[in-house]
């Protein structure tokens, strides 16, 4: 398999050397070039087209969110977006994720050469996801992330205390837990859309960087009928709302009596990642059983496949996204392929089957 060639586009000479040397680490990947604004970057692109371009948002010339779209619409390349923890930031990147963007690295004002060694692992598998990713018609590249990943790999099992028991009989209310990862920014917008003011309470991990889930959250609720707002620990789970994991937080479904409720707390990376799908969902299969419905939609790796089959078996009804709607069909692959899926379905008709699952209960 040839390396994924990425070209990174910054006006900043410390984050171009600082991401090179983080991504050069890695044997999968090959920095292609550099360029320090969007019109060296399309001369770049005239001569060599590569798998993956990270793009910062604010340089000159030209901005980072103008050169996406117009990439975009005439020659479609798989982005990661690189900007600053700002609340400013986070806004811009919404904008980035509507127009193409398929990931996001965040990136602080100050020791930006020491943040991105740190996060050196998730910088990799971003851009690894992002090659994966299915962008105006572009097909995917294979790849295998297994192959290059270290083999102690936490399960939810760290987070989770031991269980005590079944989960509670069938009650009247339903909760529907959502998890998504690369190219679930815009796919959970178009699911909870659809989705009436008196939809079940849902709780929703996606893959995303701590700062930036609150910003999302803001969004969708300016744009649902359903109330959407970014978790805090103790939070109830209501039906016509939605909670949202923040990010480099894991979070829980928990039961009092007949109620549901959050809890958001720190913890190790399960699965590679903090939140983590896996906890989501082997908390509801403990905590909701027949009472939960599951829904596992596009990202890569298999974060959230082991959970979903734990889910369907404690009696929830499962969903897992089709592969034709998922930009990175990965991790509905993975718990297809464990079983865990009572239903495969495109994206366009998951809200619809949430509500028939609800209304059936």
């Amino acid at each position: 398999m040839k390396p994924i060639r990425v070209l990174i586009v910054d006006d900043s000479a410390s984050v171009r050397q600082a991401l090179a040397t983080v991504l050069s680490q890695d044997p999968d990947i090959e920095v292609m070039g550099v360029a320090s604004d969007p019109i060296a970057a399309a001369r770049r692109i005239q001569d060599e087209i590569p798998d993956v371009i990270t793009l910062d948002v604010e340089m000159p010339r030209m901005d980072g969110i103008t050169f996406l779209r117009k990439l975009m619409a005439q020659k479609p390349i798989p982005v990661v977006m690189c900007s600053s923890l700002t609340e400013q930031g986070s806004e811009t990147l919404m904008q980035a994720l509507e127009a193409g963007a398929v990931d996001v690295i965040l990136k602080p004002r100050i020791g930006v050469a020491d943040h991105l060694a740190e996060s050196s692992a998730r910088i990799c598998e971003v851009v690894k996801s992002a090659a994966q990713a299915r962008v105006g018609g572009r097909r995917p590249r294979t790849f295998n992330l297994r192959d290059s990943e270290p083999a102690k790999k936490l399960t939810a099992d760290a987070m989770l205390p031991p269980p005590t028991g079944r989960a509670m009989a069938k009650t009247t209310e339903m909760v529907a837990c959502l998890g998504a990862s690369t190219g679930g920014t815009e796919s959970l917008r178009e699911v909870l859309q659809a989705l009436p003011a008196n939809a079940p309470g849902i709780v929703i991990v996606q893959h995303m960087p701590e700062r930036f889930t609150a910003a999302f959250a803001k969004r969708l609720n300016s744009l649902c009928e359903v109330e959407v707002k970014e978790a805090v620990d103790g939070d109830p789970v209501l039906r016509g709302h939605v909670l949202i994991a923040p990010g480099d937080k894991h979070m829980m479904l928990e039961r009092q009596g007949a109620r549901y409720y959050v809890s958001v707390k720190t913890g190790p990376l399960v699965s590679r990642h903090r939140p983590s799908v896996d906890v989501l969902f082997r908390s509801a299969a403990r905590s909701a059983g027949a009472n939960a419905i599951g829904v596992i939609m596009t990202g890569m790796g298999d974060d959230g496949a082991r959970g979903l089959a734990e889910m369907r078996d404690a009696g929830a009804f499962t969903i897992a996204q089709d592969e034709a709607s998922s930009i990175v069909f990965g991790m509905p692959k993975e718990a297809i392929a464990r079983g865990a899926a009572i239903k495969i379905s495109p994206l366009d008709a998951i809200a619809r089957e949430i509500l028939r699952a609800s209304m059936s209960h």
